[in-house]
């Protein structure tokens, strides 16, 4: 039908006069919603037939969410907004007020808020034990525990869980497992191989790798995802499209920067183990490393791309160092291309005493890196260079 020009205005360009056939990229889809056709159309979409509302599914949040299902070895997956909100979404979906959860003492510091500043209001508790042992894990186990949380390579120490003694143990109760494997990535582990129900990622670190995206991931069996689904659909956490497509196109790199970043860290942590200026240093390829057996069995074909060393305890030498690096930043992330570091003593001083910082291994002096894919000998030179503050 003819129209007026406001409405042409309106209506032209939405639909293309020729068909798009086999792009080499994936196509962007910014609608927000997909037109009816009628209301048996709607009833199909409303059923899981096809597209009709953003936050209910979208395309290139599924092209994500399948390419890291795959990646898993999963059944279904789900993205979302951050990696809180996956982390977030799973438990409020999968535990009810009465439950417990027992939980690595060496998680995430804002997995610890959430678990307990927010889980306490909806009944849900937190008992927190040394995921290094199984017999304390198993002695903190009550009737009410439904779930375990944890990570495999704890953040700063840089420790290995023995991921399969802890799922076994979890099924011996009856208990889900829940597997934070950010630090890990499907390239290093892939969790539920190892047992593990359920598999979370922040894909703001290694997945999107270029310091550009935030989001997350829940991976899990079909059952348990269409279980979580009803969650997060409810509470609103899902990606937009441009992040979802960011995302996917850089997991297409992602081998061969995690594998380099891997080998990166590897090299680093060998070099700055032998430099008299440094105390010690946490990485599981070192035979000095409490879990090196372990991480051989569980790790082969690397140890992450995250390790952490201590050199002496002045705040003001440390701060000397960062200001004389060159190559490496002080981020507050990491899993980015380019090596940064970090300080835990730093990050989290607003939550702990000096004391607790203290007992839980964060010296003034520990400094946490996460390195890229640079040449490895220009960044040892810089971090060489720099420890030159504390001679």
């Amino acid at each position: 039908m003819a129209a007026s020009w406001e409405t042409e205005i309106l209506h032209g360009g939405a639909k293309l006069k020729k068909a798009i056939i086999n792009p080499d990229a994936p196509p962007l889809y910014f609608a927000t919603a997909y037109e009816a056709e009628d209301l048996d159309d709607y009833d199909f979409a409303n059923n899981g037939g096809k597209y009709f509302y953003n936050r209910t599914s979208a395309p290139n949040r599924d092209m994500l969410a399948g390419v890291i299902t795959h990646m898993e070895k999963g059944g279904a997956g789900l993205v979302t907004s951050s990696g809180m909100a996956a982390i977030s979404t799973t438990l409020l979906s999968l535990l009810k007020a009465g439950d417990r959860i027992l939980c690595s003492n060496a998680v995430y510091g804002e997995t610890i808020e959430l678990l307990d500043e927010i889980l306490p209001k909806f009944g849900i508790t937190t008992d927190y034990v040394d995921f290094m042992d199984i017999e304390k894990i198993r002695a903190a186990v009550r009737p009410e525990t439904k779930l375990f949380y944890t990570e495999i390579i704890s953040n700063p120490l840089i420790n290995v869980v023995d991921i399969d003694a802890v799922t076994a143990l979890a099924k011996e109760c009856g208990a889900l497992t829940v597997v934070d494997s950010t630090f890990t990535t499907p390239f290093a582990i892939r969790p539920l191989e190892h047992g593990a129900d359920v598999v979370v990622h922040s894909l703001t670190k290694f997945f999107g790798g270029h310091s550009d995206i935030t989001a997350g991931s829940i991976t899990a069996s079909e059952h348990l995802i269409q279980k979580i689904n009803r969650g997060y659909l409810l509470f609103g956490g899902c990606l937009d499209a441009n992040s979802a497509w960011l995302a996917l196109r850089s997991i297409r790199t992602m081998q061969l920067r995690v594998q380099k970043q891997m080998e990166n860290a590897d090299k680093i942590a060998h070099a700055l183990a032998e430099d008299p200026r440094v105390k010690y240093v946490n990485y599981p390829s070192l035979e000095t490393h409490p879990q090196h057996a372990l991480a051989k069995r569980l790790l082969p074909d690397g140890c992450g791309a995250m390790l952490s060393f201590r050199v002496a305890d002045d705040r003001e030498k440390v701060n000397a160092f960062i200001r004389k690096l060159e190559l490496v930043k002080y981020l507050g992330t990491l899993g980015g291309f380019r090596t940064s570091l970090a300080h835990p003593a730093t990050a989290f001083r607003n939550e702990f005493t000096p004391d607790e910082l203290k007992k839980m291994g964060m010296e003034e002096g520990l400094i946490r890196i996460s390195a890229g894919i640079e040449d490895s000998a220009d960044i040892l030179d810089d971090i060489r260079n720099a420890l030159s503050v504390f001679a």
